[in-house]
């Protein structure tokens, strides 16, 4: 009982309920935890992902969760495609009338050296990770300009403050994304509108599970063993949770980030060991 009342009392109103956001890549990992965050708070969603099937369960999860007057609607896309963003964007329009949220998400593109890279990957990874982005923020930025708290959040990843070995695409586009939304911060901050990134580190989604669970498995030691070692080289001393992305996403969608702008907040557990 104490523990339920000290919760209530800490409880802070993120002042979402009603609003709408736009969550890309959003059937699991950090989109869907971004996504359960945003519902949970009230806020109505326009999510999609590449696989259908794989969307309207992470869809039905949403929808069990979430505050009673928020929607889930879904649109199966990739969001790389040149047309995503008017179908998305439409979506949220004629089923809402309004945006105020948009987060932007995309899986990473593959590894790979300078040397081993070729120009249709690079082609390929510049319009999942760069310019999917500037499609989303063209269509959606009239309707986040309307409603007069527009936030544009963008999962980049902890590589923009320290490049990470062997992911020359990664490293390369995640840091355009970066220069790209602190110009727009600067542009839209009269209007109201707010971009910030969220650069995660080590964060145990299935993608890293399945990574460390096939590094666990060449070297003949445990899933638990491997993430355990993974975790022990991080400050904090243990691999980071998707809930711990959301919780970031939700607050920079919130009332009370209106005055943070042009930010790029890593969620590390102290991995990074740069100043700025």
């Amino acid at each position: 009982m104490l523990a339920s009342l000290m919760q209530a009392r800490c409880h802070m109103d993120l002042g979402l309920a009603g609003r709408v956001a736009v969550v890309l890549a959003a059937s699991r990992g950090l989109g869907f935890a971004s996504a359960k965050a945003l519902v949970t708070e009230g806020a109505s969603l326009v999510i999609c992902a590449r696989e259908p099937l794989r969307l309207e369960e992470a869809a039905k999860d949403l929808r069990t969760g979430a505050a009673q007057s928020a929607r889930v609607e879904t649109l199966a896309l990739d969001v790389s495609a040149p047309d995503a963003a008017a179908k998305v964007i439409g979506l949220a329009r004629d089923k809402f009338g309004r945006l105020d949220v948009l987060v932007n998400n995309a899986g990473g593109p593959p590894p790979g050296g300078f040397a081993r890279v070729g120009d249709a990957e690079w082609e390929r990874a510049f319009q999942l990770t760069l310019m999917s982005v500037v499609r989303m923020v063209r269509e959606a930025l009239p309707l986040l300009r309307a409603s007069g708290q527009g936030r544009i959040i963008n999962i980049v990843s902890s590589s923009v403050k320290q490049p990470i070995d062997d992911l020359i695409l990664s490293n390369s586009l995640r840091s355009a994304v970066v220069g790209l939304a602190k110009t727009l911060s600067r542009e839209l901050a009269g209007s109201g509108v707010t971009v910030n990134n969220v650069l995660p580190g080590i964060i145990l989604t299935d993608r890293q599970r399945e990574l460390r669970g096939a590094e666990a498995a060449r070297r003949g030691v445990s899933f638990e063993q491997a993430i355990s070692e993974v975790g022990r080289s991080i400050p904090a001393g243990r691999v980071g949770q998707p809930e711990e992305i959301g919780a970031l996403v939700a607050f920079l969608a919130s009332k009370q980030a209106a005055y943070i702008t042009g930010a790029s907040v890593q969620v590390d557990g102290g991995l990074v060991v740069g100043m700025l």
